[in-house]
């Protein structure tokens, strides 16, 4: 019913950028909240962004307010995240995510719909 891929993740020093993508398919993908959560080792899983079915409204943790950025191609059934300004502590293991529900509400209640993940490491 519901898939979600990401890609983009890898490699990076500090300081650098990375693209991630997460392409979407199930029914009504315009309908769903979009986000972006992450994972450190043994870490819980933490929110990063979030954007509305329409794309007119995002949030961001405080982390990597200035930093990150969410958008998404409902065209494409796809959803970004353009990291910029790279940090060690942003290493972890990023997951695309999303729920019917709200992008505000995505930033405390976990999504019901999660991706595989896709692996970050900045290098100091």
């Amino acid at each position: 019913q519901v898939q979600l891929v990401e890609s983009g993740g890898g490699l990076v020093q500090a300081g650098g950028s990375l693209r991630l993508s997460c392409a979407a398919s199930g029914r009504t993908f315009s309908n769903y909240a979009m986000g972006w959560f992450r994972q450190a080792p043994g870490k819980e899983h933490e929110f990063v962004a979030s954007v509305s079915w329409s794309g007119g409204s995002t949030y961001y943790a405080d982390s990597v307010k200035g930093r990150f950025t969410i958008s998404r191609d409902n065209a494409k059934n796809t959803v970004y995240l353009q990291m910029n300004s790279l940090e060690p502590e942003d290493t972890a293991v990023y997951y695309c995510a999303r729920d019917l529900y709200t992008a505000q509400a995505m930033r405390v209640i976990l999504p019901k719909y999660w991706g595989q993940g896709t692996q970050v490491t900045v290098s100091s």
